[in-house]
């Protein structure tokens, strides 16, 4: 018996509910552990770390779906880069959530104080920030209202995205002089970007004659 393709996987009619499902995962994980008392000794920064964990890990994903369709000759893969695109907003709203929940007490004078007293936390908003409008234009009526060439230069923050949620890390692990998991984020973002910089330039035209 001839097993599918994984071009024909990925064109499976379920293929997006499995991957939705796939990256609901960590969210339902960490509800489990949070009924169950399974966050350790502070439940409160376990979770606001592991959403920040889980926005950087997603925010990965959706770089490398474009090399890796590319290197791979498998175009299907794009259908999947929005689903992943919210995703990312999604770990990322929980992550604010969490923090102005459990740190802040939904204090907004607070809140709002705090952003602007402490660099990293005003570097995550404003990532955050940058992030709620790719999200909010990530759909096809947002394409057809702004155009083509004007959605994809907006889209283009997501740089602007990677570069802000790497500096917020950083100065977060500052404190505690703990870089390691800092290096190894900024090394594949870092790389995933490179890689798109040099394919844009690689399939640049050219100068007429």
């Amino acid at each position: 018996m001839k097993l599918p393709s994984f071009k024909a996987l990925l064109l499976h009619r379920l293929a997006k509910t499995v991957v939705f499902g796939l990256a609901l995962l960590p969210f339902c994980w960490l509800v489990l552990a949070a009924l169950t008392n399974q966050l350790g000794a502070n439940p409160a920064e376990f979770l606001l770390r592991s959403l920040g964990g889980w926005t950087l890990r997603f925010l990965c994903l959706v770089l490398a779906v474009t090399p890796f369709r590319v290197m791979t000759g498998t175009p299907v893969l794009a259908r999947f880069r929005r689903m992943l695109g919210l995703f990312v907003y999604f770990y990322a709203a929980l992550h604010l959530l969490s923090y102005s929940w459990f740190d802040m007490g939904f204090e907004l004078d607070d809140i709002a104080r705090d952003i602007a007293k402490r660099p990293f936390i005003l570097i995550g908003f404003s990532g955050f920030v940058l992030l709620t409008a790719l999200a909010l234009t990530s759909f096809n009526r947002a394409i057809k209202l702004m155009g083509g060439r004007r959605w994809q230069r907006l889209h283009r923050l997501v740089y602007a995205v990677a570069g802000l949620a790497i500096l917020h890390f950083f100065w977060m692990r500052a404190g505690k002089n703990n870089f390691a998991e800092v290096y190894v984020y900024a090394a594949v973002l870092g790389s995933l970007l490179a890689w798109r910089w040099w394919y844009r330039v690689k399939n640049k035209p050219g100068p007429s004659h």
